[in-house]
């Protein structure tokens, strides 16, 4: 079954496109990132990591090749099909109940920044659901400077350029984002929603499902480690990793 396009979503360029608005090419050619040094350096080895909005696979892969164990999630099929070696299972996020739990549930790509607050919800409540005793999630936020910062462009260092070419208000707190992805020979774009949280609304967005933020991952706070709000409050708060600026 073909799901229909979320509303204030689009994309464009060469090949499939998620109902999201994301290119199924362009992210098969996006590159690792640090991502998975910073998760393997937050959960025990050889976790069981179920993988939220997995993608084609960037971060699975990765994550296999450190000897982990990972059930990829993602609501495309397209996507899926460029995944090796992980069991995988084709569902919107916010719907998904396995009826089974996993030491890791990992939340990327900002996902937690839905602009659709009820759709957050569900996603958070999805990592609750899947978490497991003594188990942890781990969630990517938007750095500080997301929206403020813009337009802005980086060049990859493989060669590709990235821009942020507008983030501009369409109401009740969201943003409507357009990127741009420039490869010597292909040109895909991604008009998103995304809803800006200072650290305290998101702190408020975990409290609110159940979890809690345990620990900052990264000195930027971009990555966070949360667990289920009362094995938190009887263990206690854990500090910020030392010298992290606040928000």
């Amino acid at each position: 079954m073909k799901l229909k396009m979320r509303e204030g979503y689009e994309g464009t360029g060469p090949g499939a496109i998620t109902p999201d608005g994301c290119a199924v090419e362009f992210y098969s050619r996006l590159p690792v990132g640090d991502e998975p040094e910073i998760i393997a350096a937050a959960v025990p080895a050889g976790a069981r990591i179920l993988e939220l909005g997995s993608g084609v696979g960037r971060m699975t892969h990765a994550l296999l090749e450190r000897g982990f164990e990972v059930t990829a999630v993602d609501e495309s099929a397209d996507m899926l099909q460029r995944v090796r070696g992980a069991r995988t299972i084709c569902s919107p996020i916010e719907d998904l109940d396995l009826g089974e739990t996993f030491d890791v549930v990992l939340l990327a790509s900002f996902l937690v920044h839905a602009g659709d607050a009820e759709v957050r919800r569900g996603l958070l409540r999805t990592c609750v659901r899947h978490v497991a005793e003594g188990g942890s999630v781990l969630i990517q936020r938007e750095g500080a400077d997301y929206h403020v910062n813009v337009p802005r462009e980086r060049v990859d260092p493989s060669g590709f350029t990235v821009r942020i070419v507008s983030s501009e208000p369409v109401g009740d707190g969201v943003n409507s984002v357009r990127a741009e992805y420039e490869f010597p020979d292909a040109v895909w774009t991604h008009t998103f929603r995304a809803r800006p949280l200072t650290r305290e609304q998101f702190e408020e967005a975990l409290e609110e499902t159940g979890l809690r933020a345990e620990r900052y991952l990264t000195e930027d706070r971009i990555w966070v480690r949360a667990v289920p709000a009362v094995r938190a409050a009887g263990a206690g708060e854990m500090p910020d990793r030392e010298g992290t600026p606040g928000d």
